[in-house]
This record gives C-alpha cells, sequence and structure tokens, in this order.
C-alpha cells in the first residue's frame, strides 16, 4: 500500500512594532540595530543572526545600508563572505575599480585584503556577512572611505 503525504506550506507576516525590529513583508530579516559612526558612514544597521560557539568560527549577520551608507576600509584576518539579499550597492579592494553588487551575488574576500562595502548613492542594499574569527579577531577597522571615493566608485 502507498502512502500519500501532502505538505502545506503557508506564509506568515509578522508585525513588529519595535523600532528596531520593524520589518516590512519584501524583508527577510529586521532591520537591527544602528552601527556606530566609528566604522561606517551613513545610516547602516545589523541584525545577528550567528554568533562564534564552540561549533562555530563565523559569526553572520544581516547588514542594512541606506543609500550612500558604507564601511569604513578594513581587513578580515580569515577572510569574510557577502551574500548580497536584496538592493544594489558597492564592494571594493584597495587599489582596483570598485564593483557593482546586486541581489544574488556573492562576494568572497580573502583573508587579509583592504576593502569596504555599502550601498550606492541611489539604492538600499542587505547583504548577509559571514565573518571568520582568527582567535578572537574578526575584523580590523581602517580609515573611512572619503567622499571622493565613494563619489568615483559610484560612476563606474
Amino acid at each position: 500500500m502507498k502512502k500519500l503525504i501532502i505538505i502545506f506550506t503557508s506564509v506568515i507576516f509578522t508585525a513588529c512594532n519595535s523600532k528596531s525590529d520593524r520589518m516590512n513583508t519584501t524583508e527577510i530579516f529586521p532591520q537591527g540595530e544602528p552601527l556606530p559612526s566609528d566604522w561606517f558612514t551613513g545610516n547602516a544597521f545589523l541584525k545577528p543572526l550567528v554568533a562564534k560557539d564552540k561549533n562555530n568560527e563565523f559569526s553572520a549577520g544581516s547588514v542594512t545600508f541606506q543609500p550612500n551608507a558604507r564601511t569604513n576600509w578594513h581587513t578580515h584576518p580569515k577572510g569574510q563572505v557577502l551574500l548580497v539579499i536584496e538592493g544594489e550597492g558597492l564592494y571594493q579592494e584597495k587599489g582596483k575599480p570598485a564593483q557593482i553588487i546586486k541581489k544574488g551575488d556573492v562576494v568572497n574576500i580573502p583573508e587579509n585584503i583592504e576593502h569596504w562595502h555599502g550601498a550606492s548613492a541611489t539604492a538600499k542594499m542587505v547583504h548577509i556577512a559571514i565573518t571568520n574569527f582568527k582567535e578572537d579577531i574578526q575584523v580590523t577597522w581602517l580609515q573611512p572611505v572619503s567622499d571622493e571615493e565613494y563619489q568615483s566608485a559610484n560612476q563606474n
């Protein structure tokens, strides 16, 4: 006798009341909390997803960049992977032209490569950042991306 298994799926929309957890039906994760202006220019937000623990030598978070928002130049001692899940942004390695990144793109950043990433001047961008640790270090923050560097990147 054959068994027929029917699986029903449904979409659930969640209404969030707190300012930090507001989300609309197109967002996968809530926007999260504002990121510090010491390391970011403009309005950028982080929703932590996975913390380093005894099983994982990495952390993962959803990072939302409003238009014109970007990271400082920085490096990762064991690399980083960005999974772009919404919008359009920019990624640039020191000494190379900026690249446009958009929903569906995967950026595999090697260890110790000086780079920055963020939204374009006209569009929001959201990515999942998966960042490896080397001992207890996952990022070394450097100088801000200048307005001139950012404007040049947006013209490519």
